[in-house]
């Protein structure tokens, strides 16, 4: 069977250091290697924005962004509220409180935009591993196929086991749709009577 990893980043040199590959770890290297360069060039795709919001987010999620704020408002508050300052934003804090609700919005937005350009990277991604795993079907239906035209010129009778007719059949994914979907429908159904019996 060939390597699927070859059909996720196809170029030549790529498809001939697949071909080359002569052992497991030589195969999985090629394999992080080229979904390390889908990620790069993904990145490098990048709009402006994109990169201003992610690179916004991933220094709010880290302690540095946490101790700048604890200095900050430890300051604000102990020059704010001790008797020998003359305080500029005296108790409740008002003006405190309307920079911390102006950045709250700001960093949500940024947050919001950032988590938009990972499901877009996400939804990418399942895309590919759908693409790879309806390849795959295809191929051992393929295979199957060829093995049973193999075996009735060897003289092995395998037409009559209903399981090898079966996975010869090429798989049609808008049926497992609706095969997952009534599943889903038949445990809602079920969990709904449950709790009604509860």
């Amino acid at each position: 069977m060939k390597d699927h990893g070859r059909h996720a980043h196809a170029t030549p040199t790529d498809s001939a250091a697949y071909r080359q590959a002569a052992t497991g770890d030589d195969v999985t290297r090629q394999n992080v290697l080229a979904m390390r360069q889908l990620e790069e060039a993904a990145m490098a795709k990048r709009n402006g924005a994109d990169r201003v919001a992610s690179a916004i987010a991933r220094f709010c999620g880290s302690m540095t962004f946490v101790w700048i704020h604890v200095v900050i408002f430890s300051a604000w508050v102990g020059y704010n509220a001790l008797p020998w300052f003359h305080p500029f934003d005296p108790y409740p804090f008002t003006f405190l409180t309307l920079v911390v609700s102006l950045e709250a919005i700001f960093l949500s937005t940024f947050i919001l935009i950032s988590q938009n350009y990972d499901m877009r990277v996400s939804e990418r991604r399942n895309q590919l591993d759908l693409q790879i795993n309806l390849l795959a079907e295809q191929e051992n239906t393929k295979a199957l196929q060829i093995l049973e035209r193999i075996a009735k010129k060897v003289g092995a009778h395998v037409s009559d086991d209903p399981q090898v007719r079966a996975l010869e059949e090429a798989t049609r994914p808008e049926a497992l749709v609706e095969q997952i979907e009534e599943a889903y429908r038949a445990d809602s159904g079920q969990a709904a009577k449950n709790g009604n019996g509860g």
